[in-house]
């Protein structure tokens, strides 16, 4: 069932009433990844996916699937399956029927629609709910319903738009999972928009983070968690987001660090290795306890700071402490650009970028 293609955007613009809401993207979205657009509501994310399905028109740029450019090519020539967050099944049609009715369009014939219908129901676990309605199905079902009716065409590039956001938690992480394993079962191209990072972060392989119009950053997830190239990425990756404090000494730069990375110690104890840590002295102002992990709100001399732990027993409300780290996972960014300019310090050594900062 393997059949993939490339899809490549070349300074993609879209426009709507003299106001640009995609703005001159240009990205590479390679055979069989599975490539998660991701950003807050209205950076332009499903509008780009929009135009690579053929519902919306770019303004200029030029898009292609495969080595064939699709600019002049409507929705239904361009080999692609769309599947939306409503599912939009037909709610009079069973299962069978649903899955069966693009194929009956293109003029497939019986037999083979049947087989078709029977091998991709089994790959989704709809084998036994072919008699059905929509109304008889639980949420996760009417998506695998939506999902087979795009596999059964057997499309170079699914396209998926938020299509879990209308289950409910437990539902969803299941469904990612089940995704995940669908795009490595059948190898073809996956673009998928979703406003949740964290969703980003465990089904992508490429993911492309968008602001305002602007591809951000496009990496792999721990890549984009470990090596942030700006502000923005820093603190949209990441739950909780990265700590950003202002840099000491430098007025034209900000530092960050993961929660993850922060040390808690009582206000008595003093750090080791003091000269090697960025420290602030504050007071717990709140706690959230997460089953294996509690977060820390911490009130400092240099800002509101969040640290991630493993244990609770650090401290109450109220209680006064220390909040160190290491200088080596201390970021660097610009204040004025956002983009990051190095760490700290790096190999023990403070970083020439940081001005010499001890």
């Amino acid at each position: 069932m393997k059949k993939m293609a490339r899809v490549v955007l070349q300074q993609i613009t879209k426009t709507f009433q003299n106001q640009k809401v995609v703005k001159g993207l240009n990205l590479v979205i390679p055979d069989g990844s599975f490539t998660v657009l991701v950003g807050p509501s209205g950076c332009g994310k499903s509008t780009t996916l929009r135009m690579i399905a053929g519902l919306e028109t770019a303004t200029d740029g030029e898009i292609f699937i495969g080595s064939q450019s699709v600019n002049a090519l409507p929705p239904g020539k361009r080999d692609v399956a769309m599947v939306f967050q409503n599912y939009a099944l037909y709610p009079t049609m069973n299962v069978y029927d649903n899955i069966a009715y693009g194929l009956r369009n293109r003029g497939t014939s019986k037999k083979d629609c049947d087989v078709l219908v029977k091998e991709i129901a089994e790959i989704v676990g709809l084998a036994d709910f072919l008699k059905r309605k929509p109304s008889q199905l639980s949420g996760g079902q009417r998506q695998r319903v939506a999902l087979a009716r795009a596999m059964v065409k057997k499309p170079k590039v699914f396209l998926m738009d938020e299509p879990l956001s209308n289950l409910d938690a437990k539902l969803r992480n299941q469904m990612r999972v089940e995704l995940t394993s669908l795009h490595k079962q059948l190898g073809s191209t996956f673009i998928y928009v979703t406003h949740d990072q964290v969703e980003a972060m465990t089904m992508g392989d490429q993911i492309v983070v968008m602001s305002d119009g602007n591809i951000m950053q496009v990496a792999a997830p721990m890549d984009l968690y470990q090596e942030p190239e700006n502000l923005f990425v820093a603190q949209f990756i990441g739950s909780p987001p990265m700590n950003i404090v202002p840099a000491e000494g430098r007025s034209d730069q900000l530092w960050g660090f993961r929660p993850e990375k922060a040390v808690l110690l009582p206000a008595s104890v003093s750090p080791v290795s003091a000269g090697e840590m960025w420290t602030a002295k504050g007071q717990i102002v709140s706690r959230e306890i997460l089953g294996s992990d509690t977060l820390f709100h911490v009130e400092t001399e240099k800002g509101r700071v969040i640290v991630k732990t493993e244990t609770e027993e650090i401290g109450q409300y109220g209680s006064n402490v220390t909040v160190t780290v290491a200088k080596p996972h201390v970021y660097i960014f610009d204040r004025v650009s956002g983009k990051k300019v190095g760490r700290l310090a790096e190999r023990g050594q403070v970083s020439a970028l940081a001005g010499g900062v001890n």
